[in-house]
């Protein structure tokens, strides 16, 4: 987990059951609750830093189970808190079709010979994609050290080393 990529994934394999996996992470849980927290749903479980640590940009840990005859599959997505990761998204899908609606507009203006000079926001529409990515790169390496944490804690629980893709 040396560089910095979108919503890192893993998929690991455990020998073990369902419940024997899942009680096996939520005892050492309990046990870390001054750094963790957590929240379960059925074949889920949701590590997040504690509300006390935990910032806009801080990471969380999402781990889906799935029975594969004497062993589990354990799916992990690390990503920041959902509102944060969506105000970037519909961002960025924003600036996209304004950037797309304001060339079609102005691009039509230009070929009636016509005023375009508001072809001149899709420059200004860019600039603020890229400090919307400076901003969101930026705040990935402010919650760098929590993910470093939160996987180091799972690699710590099933006693193995975890490739991130």
């Amino acid at each position: 987990m040396s560089s910095f990529r979108i919503r890192p994934r893993f998929k690991h394999r455990i020998e073990g059951t369902k419940p024997e996996i899942e009680l096996r992470i939520k005892e050492a849980l309990t046990l870390q609750v001054k750094q963790f927290a957590y929240d379960q749903l059925p074949d889920h479980i949701h590590i997040k830093i504690r509300p006390e640590d935990r910032h806009v940009w801080s990471p969380q840990l999402d781990l889906s189970f799935e029975q594969d005859e004497n062993e589990v599959i354990v799916r992990g997505l690390y990503g920041p808190n959902p509102t944060t990761w969506a105000f970037f998204f519909f961002s960025y899908v924003a600036l996209g079709i304004l950037s797309l609606f304001i060339g079609m507009w102005g691009l039509s203006l230009y070929s009636l010979d016509q005023d375009a000079q508001v072809l001149y926001l899709i420059p200004i529409f860019a600039a603020i994609a890229l400090i919307l990515y400076i901003v969101s790169q930026t705040g990935q390496k402010l919650g760098a050290q929590q993910m470093f944490d939160i996987h180091h804690f799972y690699e710590d629980v099933t006693h193995d080393k975890i490739i991130v893709n």
